[in-house]
């Protein structure tokens, strides 16, 4: 069995090659079912959570070649690590054969889920951002902040970054680490006036709280929304999502744990059928993204194994 480490990942992966990985698999017949979610009580401590997703492919057997495989990835979210100096989300991931179950190797989850996170919002942004999309807002300035940036960048024509964060040194500190060429980055403690001329909005925080007002949102807006995973975790208002035209990675993870989609839906502010598509359908060409240049468009991802099998078969295949 290999072991495959961040560095590894980091030398093989490309983000315009990751996104057109996931849009494949999304066209695909790959089984992922809903994460397992538990929470973990901490006396002293914000409580913390492990997640398990499993996902696999069919086993197809071509003449003498074989393909086919089943991947499960166990993950760590502990809210308050900053005070211990480590990441929040850390976790591993298995890659097993379709055809005997054979562990086939072992990945660094947490550079695993930087990247496949980071590509899914890119996915969705080559749908629902406008074409000439060139300000970027980064909301949080945490380990997910520059994969969302040099994303986005990919697949639309971002010339401005401006970060925020709740800890202005944190955004200060990103923003001097970035070297984008043909990109100019700064902090900014202003996050009303950067929502205001932003064309892409990405948000990848833990607040419980709205970060994002919907009447700051200017025509022709792309939210995307990463952070929360849970029912009680909120990075935009009401507003934001009455305003805007909705679209989520999967509706079966984002139904039970988004609570930019949640909380609305049990207010009655909206209805699942308020939801224009999820990224299968997007990818599969069965439901419309943007519709026109001035709509306010929200992308909201919790995450799906999907993505993580698809990202570890294509590092798989070339280390």
């Amino acid at each position: 069995m290999r072991v495959i480490p961040a560095v590894e990942i980091n030398r093989v992966l490309t983000f315009r090659e990751l996104i057109e990985c996931l849009r494949a698999a999304f066209r695909s017949d790959t089984v992922s079912p809903v994460r397992h979610h538990h929470g973990i009580s901490r006396p002293g401590g914000e409580d913390a959570t492990l997640l398990l997703m499993p996902a696999w492919t069919d086993f197809v057997s071509q003449g003498s070649t074989t393909r086919g495989y089943i991947g499960v990835k166990l993950v760590s979210v502990f809210p308050d690590n900053h005070i211990h100096k480590r990441p929040s989300v850390m976790g591993t991931y298995m890659l097993l054969s379709g055809q005997t179950g054979e562990p086939l190797a072992v990945f660094d989850g947490q550079s695993l889920t930087l990247w496949r996170t980071a590509a899914a919002s890119a996915l969705a942004s080559g749908y629902l951002a406008r074409d000439d999309a060139h300000r970027l807002l980064m909301v949080g300035a945490g380990a997910l902040a520059p994969y969302l940036i040099k994303a986005h960048a990919s697949v639309r024509p971002i010339s401005e970054v401006i970060i925020w964060n709740r800890n202005p040194a944190s955004a200060e500190a990103l923003a001097g680490a970035l070297d984008l060429p043909g990109i100019s980055v700064q902090a900014s403690s202003d996050l009303e006036g950067a929502a205001r001329g932003a064309d892409v909005i990405s948000c990848a925080t833990m607040s419980r709280d709205p970060l994002v007002q919907g009447e700051w949102l200017a025509p022709g807006t792309h939210l995307d929304l990463v952070g929360g995973f849970t029912p009680e975790m909120r990075e935009t208002d009401d507003l934001s999502v009455e305003t805007a035209r909705l679209f989520v990675d999967t509706r079966a993870g984002a139904l039970q744990e988004a609570g930019d989609i949640v909380q609305p839906l049990q207010s009655g502010l909206i209805t699942e059928q308020d939801i224009a598509a999820d990224l299968f359908e997007l990818c599969r060409g069965t439901k419309a993204g943007r519709r026109h240049y001035n709509q306010i468009t929200l992308f909201k991802s919790v995450g799906a194994s999907i993505e993580d099998l698809a990202a570890a078969q294509h590092i798989f295949l070339r280390t």
